[in-house]
C-alpha cells in the first residue's frame, strides 16, 4: 500500500508530520504532478515535489540514525553562515536520501552534547515541551550563589518569555569567584540556561551540555568530533518519546558504533 507522504517527508527532515500534514491541506505538496489529500500514500517510482521542487526519495524506508557531536566553543548551528564562521554540520558525514537534523542547539559560547538524526519526527519530539525531555548542564557561575538563589531558581524566575525554572541543581565543585553546579531542565528555549541565572544576578562564565534525555555525553568523545548511537541505544532514545525503531536490510550493516573522526579545519575569515 506505500507509506504514507508525511511520514517519508518528516523522516527526511523536512518537518514534523504534523507540520506537513498542514502542508498537504494547503495543496504544496504534489505526487506525480498532482496535488494529494491527506492520507496519500506513495509507491515506488513515485515523484514528490514540496512547493513545487522536487524531493529525493531514493528509499521508501530507512532506518533512524542517531549521531553525537562534541560542539566546541566557537561553532554556530545553523549550516550557512554568511561570515563564514564554522558550523556545527562541517564536521558531519555525508547522509544519503535525507540530511542531518540538530536536535537542541546550543550558542557560540556553548560547549558539549549535541543530537543530530535524519528522522524528522524524532527530532520534532525530543524538542518539544510537550515531552519533557530533560537536558543536564554543567555550569560554571561567577559570584557568590546563596542558598535563597537557590531556593527561587528551582522555585521558578520570570523572564521575558514566560516562567522558567531547573529541575535540579547540584553543586559541583570550584575556587574563588568561579564556581559548578550541575542543573537539569526539561524545555529548551533560547539561551534559558543563562537567562535563569541572570535572574538572580549571576553571570554564566562556562557552558557545557552533558546529557540529552537518556543520552549522555561519552568521555572518550573529543571536541569537535562525532559517533553514531548503536542500535539498542536508538531504540531505547525513540521509545523515550512514544517511536519505534524502522529496520532496513540496506543500512543494518551500518549500525555499528562508529569512531569518533578527526575534525576537518573550518575556514574562518
Amino acid at each position: 500500500m506505500g507509506e504514507r507522504i508525511q511520514k517519508i517527508l518528516a523522516n527526511l527532515g523536512y518537518g514534523s508530520r504534523r507540520e506537513i500534514e498542514r502542508w498537504i491541506e494547503a495543496g504544496r505538496v504534489r505526487v506525480n504532478g498532482k496535488i494529494i489529500q491527506l492520507g496519500a500514500r506513495i509507491e515506488p517510482g513515485d515523484s514528490v515535489s514540496l512547493d513545487g521542487k522536487p524531493v529525493n526519495i531514493p528509499v521508501l524506508e530507512q532506518a533512524t540514525r542517531i549521531l553525537l557531536y562534541h560542539k566546541p566553543i566557537d561553532e554556530i548551528c545553523t549550516r550557512d553562515d554568511p561570515e563564514g564562521r564554522p558550523t556545527v554540520f562541517d564536521n558531519l558525514p555525508a547522509l544519503k536520501g535525507g540530511r542531518w537534523i540538530a536536535i537542541g542547539r546550543l550558542d557560540i559560547n556553548s560547549s558539549g552534547l549535541m543530537l543530530f538524526t535524519n528522522n524528522g519526527e524524532l527530532a520534532n519530539r525530543l524538542m518539544h515541551p510537550r515531552y519533557e525531555i530533560e537536558r543536564e548542564y554543567a555550569v560554571r557561575v561567577l559570584g557568590e550563589v546563596t542558598d535563597r538563589m537557590l531556593a527561587q531558581l528551582k522555585k521558578g524566575v520570570e523572564l521575558d518569555d514566560g516562567m522558567a525554572k531547573f529541575v535540579t541543581i547540584q553543586d559541583a565543585g570550584g575556587q574563588g569567584a568561579n564556581h559548578w553546579y550541575h542543573v537539569t531542565l526539561k524545555e529548551g528555549r533560547n539561551r534559558e540556561v543563562r537567562r535563569i541565572w541572570e535572574a538572580v544576578d549571576r553571570t554564566v562564565s562556562r557552558l557545557h551540555r552533558i546529557r540529552y534525555g537518556p543520552v549522555a555525553l561519552p568521555r572518550s568523545l573529543r571536541q569537535g568530533k562525532f559517533m553514531e548511537l548503536e542500535q539498542n541505544e536508538t531504540d531505547l532514545l525513540l521509545k523515550s518519546v512514544g517511536l519505534t525503531s524502522v529496520d532496513s536490510a540496506s543500512t543494518k550493516a551500518d549500525k555499528k558504533r562508529k569512531p569518533a573522526h578527526s575534525r576537518k579545519k573550518a575556514k574562518r575569515r
